[in-house]
């Protein structure tokens, strides 16, 4: 995954490469959690949301907003329940995803630095 504290820093193009890869693991975490959100949203309320409401809302509570709308069912309650715990651990998850070739860069520049003093 990333390269040993005895090797020497990558380079920036390599490095781009790298947060390219991580950015696109960490939208893909957040749109596949979006897209389970809205599936929850559109079938499991009573009466079923239409298919913009059901992202709109999807889309409120992972970006830690909240609902939008009332919901009526208890499914319905204790999916946006679960699915707000859930997004909230896949809001961070990602975001530490995203961060993660920067902190380790940082760390072995670092590291790198106070080696060769």
């Amino acid at each position: 995954m990333f390269e040993h504290h005895s090797q020497k820093v990558i380079s920036q193009p390599r490095f781009q490469r790298r947060v390219i890869k991580y950015a696109a693991v960490a939208v893909g975490m957040i749109g596949i959690s979006w897209l389970i959100g809205a599936l929850g949203y559109r079938y499991l309320t009573d009466p079923h949301m239409g298919w913009v409401d059901s992202f709109y809302n999807a889309a409120m509570i992972l970006g830690g907003m909240g609902p939008v709308d009332t919901l009526h069912s208890d499914v319905a309650k204790v999916f946006a329940s679960f699915y707000a715990l859930f997004s909230g651990i896949t809001f961070l998850s990602a975001t530490s995803v995203l961060f993660a070739p920067f902190v380790h860069r940082f760390l072995h520049v670092l590291h790198v630095d106070s080696k060769d003093k």
